[in-house]
């Protein structure tokens, strides 16, 4: 039997070859998780402890300056926004990394490059649902009365936002930082600043109130969307579609955009990397 490697369409994912190299997903995707972890003295319950470590340190000024928190309480707000960031912030920062630090397989065998970001992608979501069993024990906590409909509509579909804007932004990186490597001292900057931008610590209507234009803005932000439909998903919160369009929309063109370009690049990833 002969196999034939040649270009893919610069928009396809590939799905059928991905498929066949399926179990490198696990390997690739356990390995991280192991390393990530190996020799920690609590392992696996970093994932949970981040989020809410950083839940403590924004709650204290949150509350100090009385920070909105759209009807429920501030910890609550802050952690529902923060699980699906560090799923954004650290895909991203790993994705974006993921070709250096796998040069050396690159250069050895063939298989389809995508892998490599997405399974950096997948360990974020892997923390996402080891925080989540926390945010669940704080909605039974602080009482809060879910239309379970809603929740579990919003739920996968905020989570699927996520990763598809977190693939996007992770798989441009991931090329352009082969090539440039100036892009290590980029990626960490750019998951700083963006937080700053994300409705994570607090809401947009606060800026909102003051400077009408600014919501559009913050909407291009496809973490926009994907955090307000969440927690649209747990409080009788109305969501404005306009908003929301336009931060799908970005997400999708971010995905498109990342997607190309690796695709376009993938190529020399051996002889550079």
């Amino acid at each position: 039997m002969e196999y034939e490697i040649k270009p893919h369409e610069k928009l396809s994912l590939g799905i059928k070859e991905l498929w066949q190299y399926r179990e490198l997903f696990f390997f690739f995707t356990w390995r991280d998780i192991k390393v990530k972890y190996k020799q920690t003295f609590l392992g696996f319950l970093w994932a949970i402890l981040q989020p809410l470590l950083l839940m403590f340190i924004f709650s204290l000024p949150g509350k100090a300056l009385n920070i909105p928190s759209e009807g429920m309480p501030y910890s609550l707000f802050a952690f529902s926004g923060l699980i699906l960031w560090l799923v954004f912030s650290s895909g991203i920062s790993n994705a974006g990394n993921s070709m250096i630090n796998n040069a050396n397989i690159i250069k050895k065998i063939y298989f389809p490059r995508l892998i490599i970001p997405i399974s950096s992608i997948l360990v974020s979501l892997f923390d996402f649902l080891m925080a989540f069993i926390v945010f669940a024990g704080m909605l039974v906590y602080y009482k809060i009365n879910i239309d379970f409909t809603r929740f579990f509509l919003f739920l996968p579909a905020s989570v699927a936002i996520t990763a598809i804007s977190t693939f996007g932004t992770g798989s441009l990186l991931a090329a352009l930082n082969i090539k440039y490597r100036d892009f290590r001292y980029v990626i960490p900057f750019l998951v700083q600043a963006m937080i700053f931008v994300t409705p994570v610590i607090y809401p947009v209507s606060i800026i909102a109130e003051r400077y009408t234009w600014a919501k559009y803005i913050f909407a291009l932000n496809p973490m926009y969307g994907a955090i307000e439909l969440f927690r649209a998903g747990f409080t009788h919160a109305i969501l404005v579609k306009d908003l929301l369009l336009l931060s799908f929309g970005s997400g999708v063109v971010f995905f498109m955009i990342g997607l190309y370009y690796f695709r376009k690049t993938e190529f020399y990833f051996a002889d550079v990397a």
